[in-house]
């Protein structure tokens, strides 16, 4: 009897450290997802501005010639 209290304390003890590790995985990952939004924001941005100036040199060098 003793012996399989032992082993439901195991169990029990595991099951407690696995559901903490996956809410500390799931709040890291939404944590790292936050903080790579305004990276991404920020990259589109500048492939505009890239885009449009593309554009005017493209101009620029046709009345040149």
């Amino acid at each position: 009897m003793e012996t399989m209290l032992g082993f439901a304390g195991v169990v029990v003890i595991t099951m407690l450290a696995l559901f903490a590790a996956l809410a500390l995985q799931t709040a890291l990952l939404h944590l790292t997802l936050r903080l790579m939004q305004p990276a991404t924001a920020d990259r589109r941005a500048v492939r505009l501005t890239v885009a449009r100036g593309t554009r005017m040199v493209a101009r620029a060098f046709q009345l040149q010639r």
